[in-house]
């Protein structure tokens, strides 16, 4: 796993190309290791990527903006449709970054 920590978020990307692996990892990772931070998943490289991949990061998505910390995805090849609504999938690593920066000032203001 890639990991490019910035002041108010880190950035994991899978090193392996496997993304069913990745996701599975992460369930354990990012609430041990990331607890606390905001956290963008970037999923560029998976040009492919299926919707039923997608799902597999609900679970700790669901969990860990539950503790009040951005959880974003960066993928650009599913329609965003179908994306689920509790799921934050952006285009670009850029605007992950932005919908982190947004929903921190969300919560500084009692959203």
């Amino acid at each position: 796993m890639k990991i490019n920590n910035h002041d108010t978020y880190v950035v994991l990307a899978d090193e392996k190309g496997d993304v069913t692996d990745f996701a599975s990892f992460l369930e354990y990772q990012i609430p041990n290791k990331f607890k606390g931070q905001n956290v963008i998943i970037d999923l560029s490289e998976f040009k492919n990527l299926e919707l039923q991949e997608l799902l597999l990061f609900l679970k700790t998505s669901n969990l860990h903006r539950k503790t009040k910390q951005s959880f974003v995805i960066v993928n650009d090849a599913i329609n965003p449709d179908v994306i689920p609504m509790e799921m934050i999938v952006v285009p670009t690593l850029q605007e992950g970054v932005d919908v982190v920066e947004m929903e921190a000032i969300e919560r500084d203001l009692g959203f």
